[in-house]
């Protein structure tokens, strides 16, 4: 999500972090199969610099990060379309001392690789097959990493684009392994259905298991209704349960969004809210991470929710959830309203679950894609989470 429509069809590149050390007294065994999680308490924010560079990289548009808790360390990928560089991502350290943010230092970079295992090209040179990277995902079981591209429909050039969403598998050098098959109901069209422009895969989170993969959509399909305003709520967005060993869905369940946070000024300008991010906590239990933007108000309104899709309903063969009364959504449970910080808080994109404190409470760290603008700040959030 870009923070205007300028920024809406910003350039966008990928980045992963490989090896972070913290504290020895923060531990890093592996996590249980379920997370409690009552509430969560703020603890620290810092800022990464806008210029900052690493091996000839511009180090900026992080969009997701993911711990690999075995190796203590964290991947993250930038949304920059191979503008300045090849699409990329990151290994990173975030070191943690007294409960504070002491250090973020990039540690290895990486491109990343098409099916051909070519990198993508520049999205002014060649859009139908540059990549739109969004969310990355470490699976601990298998030692690989997964990666959501969010398509494209939009005029490129002169030319209309239509590129499907697409979900890939690669190792650690970013080479091509494998793909996941995207249902019909969230690829690109030229008629109004399917997938929206700029509101596809933001979201993906392994099961506990790594038997299961969930990729959350953004913003609602255009046959499931309109977009969130701020005086439209309960928008219905698509979650989809994929099977990591067939990399086939099996089924969807439905989210409904909070409206947009506050009106934009001037009244028809432009304001979203969607689904940024998700974070698997336990079977059927995820984080889910709200980000609103409306043009003439400062910032981003990020709120964390609670959300549990056991009672909720498959609504894989269900089209125009605007319309029906007939499902049961996940239920949704407010766990923490960034605003309530009263502090500058941007666009946030990425969750991941980090070392374990020394009173045995998780860290939660949150990462901000900056849109590599000046106006804009890439933030590292840390939080603790309280059982």
């Amino acid at each position: 999500m870009q923070k205007s429509i300028s920024l809406f069809y910003f350039f966008i590149c990928i980045g992963i972090f490989t090896g972070c050390v913290t504290s020895k007294s923060y531990q890093t065994s592996t996590t249980s199969a379920d997370i409690r999680v009552s509430s969560l308490k703020f603890l620290d924010l810092y800022e990464i610099p806008y210029e900052l560079h690493f091996q000839n990289t511009w180090v900026g548009g992080l969009s997701g990060i993911d711990y690999d808790r075995i190796n203590n360390r964290f991947f993250t990928i930038s949304d920059e379309r191979s503008a300045t560089s090849a699409a990329r991502f990151y290994t990173m350290a975030i070191d943690i001392k007294d409960y504070k943010i002491d250090s973020v230092r990039f540690l290895a970079v990486a491109t990343l690789k098409d099916a051909a295992n070519d990198t993508f090209p520049a999205l002014r040179k060649n859009p139908e097959k540059a990549a739109d990277p969004e969310s990355i995902r470490y699976n601990a079981a298998t030692g690989t990493l997964v990666w959501s591209s969010e398509g494209d429909k939009a005029v490129r050039g002169g030319k209309m684009v239509y590129q499907n969403p697409w979900i890939y598998e690669m190792d650690l050098s970013g080479n091509f392994k494998d793909s996941f098959l995207i249902p019909a109901n969230l690829r690109m069209y030229k008629e109004d259905k399917g997938a929206r422009e700029n509101g596809v895969f933001e979201g993906l989170s392994f099961s506990s298991s790594y038997k299961y993969l969930w990729a959350s959509m953004e913003s609602p399909i255009y046959e499931d209704g309109p977009l969130a305003t701020a005086q439209y709520a309960n928008v219905p967005v698509r979650f989809t349960k994929f099977d990591v060993a067939t990399k086939k869905p099996v089924a969807q369940f439905a989210y409904l969004l909070d409206a947009v946070a506050y009106p934009p000024t001037p009244e028809n300008a432009f304001s979203v809210n969607g689904i940024s991010e998700i974070l698997c906590i336990g079977e059927n239990k995820f984080l889910v991470m709200e980000r609103s933007y409306s043009t003439g108000i400062e910032g981003c309104v990020v709120k964390i929710y609670l959300a549990d899709f056991s009672k909720a309903t498959d609504i894989t063969a269900v089209s125009g959830l605007h319309q029906h009364a007939t499902y049961q959504p996940a239920s949704k449970k407010l766990l923490f309203n960034l605003a309530s910080l009263n502090r500058y808080i941007d666009n946030v994109e990425g969750i991941t679950l980090g070392p374990i404190f020394p009173n045995g409470h998780y860290s939660l760290i949150l990462i901000v894609d900056n849109n590599f603008s000046r106006d804009e700040i890439q933030q590292v959030l840390l939080f603790e989470v309280i059982p």
